[in-house]
């Protein structure tokens, strides 16, 4: 049985109301978010076929990886988008101290500032799941929570591909937050999904942005 929710249900968006789900937007805009990389050659893949569509995303990015892969992550800030924390070592905040998970929280941080000159205001979760405490400490820190509207579960191996893009098509409206995995495990899905995904939607009319 699958442990997680394709589409953010509306009692869990107010509940959890500092932190953003989705954007409020007349306009036909989509925000496009890739979380756990920079992966060699992934990430690059992802970077040229939102080039083909003029698109511009969110990458949530995990500090070892940054540090790994400077140079892809120059790549990514150069080429228009943004990029927000996920911890250093994709933290499991339920399974950790408020103390260790800031810690997580702070060297993520310092490898994306170190690389990139520019220090993060974005944080998720990884998993998308971490405790309230953890967050408020983290808010208070300067970051805006980003969680999602639609999980694609480009990461679930056991779905097929028709699935993934099912699940975004399915759901996805003005102003989702969209998320994908720019890794290893996600790849087979994520290469099927996404150029579909740009070009479905590009040709109704819509804008895909980065997060601020």
């Amino acid at each position: 049985m699958k442990k997680y929710i394709v589409k953010t249900p509306k009692v869990v968006k107010h509940i959890f109301s500092n932190w953003k789900w989705k954007f409020s937007t007349l306009e036909k805009v989509i925000y496009l978010t890739f979380d756990d990389g920079p992966t060699p050659k992934i990430t690059t893949w992802v970077l040229n076929e939102l080039k083909k569509h003029k698109a511009k995303a969110t990458f949530f990015c995990v500090g070892k990886n940054v540090v790994n892969h400077p140079k892809i992550v120059s790549t990514v800030i150069n080429e228009g988008h943004t990029i927000g924390n996920h911890t250093h070592n994709h933290a499991k905040g339920l399974n950790m101290t408020t103390d260790k998970y800031l810690l997580e929280v702070a060297s993520g941080e310092k490898a994306i500032l170190k690389t990139t000159k520019i220090k993060p205001n974005l944080f998720r979760p990884p998993y998308g799941k971490f405790k309230i405490s953890q967050a408020k400490q983290i808010r208070k820190k300067g970051y805006k929570i980003i969680m999602w509207d639609v999980l694609s579960a480009d990461f679930d191996t056991s779905i097929t591909k028709e699935q993934c893009l099912h699940n975004v098509i399915k759901n996805t409206e003005n102003g989702s937050v969209v998320t994908f995995h720019d890794s290893k495990k996600a790849i087979e899905n994520l290469k099927y999904v996404l150029p579909k995904i740009l070009k479905y939607y590009s040709e109704k009319g819509f804008a895909f942005k980065a997060i601020y």
